[in-house]
């Protein structure tokens, strides 16, 4: 049983550094050798978890899917309100980027190894056609095209990963990418939402504030 927790917790340990990793220099760049280092841990000991950089970026995928996935179930609860919802999501994806590697990472390593069973986009963009599909006939205009509004969160939430690793060394400085969304939202909705289903004040509200990462215990 020890070992078991033992091992365990070299595997978290050795996916943290790598995350950090891939997250900061891309799939090609990262070596074993270099997530070794940063995790403090030997290279036996990485190779004997993960015999290879594929086997440990599956790993970083799979949890940063994982953990977006938890997240897309808490925000997306209520189907009462889908446009809610997808704004919501959106905002808590932002939020999610900005504070975990993992989910980062997995982002990152999607676009770079193009492996579809761990896609990140995957996790969260049927949940946001299957609301919209709902909000055509509750919450949006009349001609209002769901394709369109679902690619603005796309654009969105790609745009909000590309600035965060563009703007690394000045993160302390500048408002978060959360804050810039709901912003935007907050134009956007003037022109999506019918009357009165989605007043600005409400945009982010009622959204969980929990651990984001959903982790404890790791």
């Amino acid at each position: 049983m020890v070992k078991q927790e033992r091992a365990a917790r070299t595997r978290e340990t050795l996916m943290q550094a790598a995350a950090e990793a891939f997250d900061r220099d891309g799939y090609r760049t990262t070596t074993l050798s270099r997530v070794s280092k940063a995790a403090g841990i030997s290279i036996g000991a990485l190779t004997f978890h993960f015999p290879a950089k594929d086997d440990l970026a599956d790993a970083v995928q799979v949890r940063g899917g994982s953990i977006t996935r938890d997240v897309v179930g808490r925000v997306t609860a209520d189907p009462e309100r889908p446009l809610h919802s997808v704004v919501d999501l959106t905002l808590e994806l932002a939020r999610l980027l900005e504070k975990e590697a993992l989910v980062r990472a997995a982002a990152r390593l999607s676009r770079e190894r193009q492996i579809g069973s761990a896609d990140w986009p995957s996790t969260w963009l049927p949940t946001v056609e299957r609301l919209l599909r709902t909000a055509t006939e509750r919450e949006l205009r009349p001609g209002i095209d769901p394709a369109a509004v679902r690619a603005l969160v796309v654009h969105l939430l790609t745009g909000a990963e590309a600035q965060l690793r563009c703007t690394r060394a000045a993160r302390k400085e500048r408002e978060s990418v959360e804050s810039q969304l709901t912003a935007i939202w907050h134009v956007v909705l003037r022109g999506i939402a019918a009357d009165g289903t989605y007043p600005a004040d409400d945009i982010g509200h009622g959204r969980p504030q929990d651990d984001p990462a959903g982790r404890q215990g790791l």
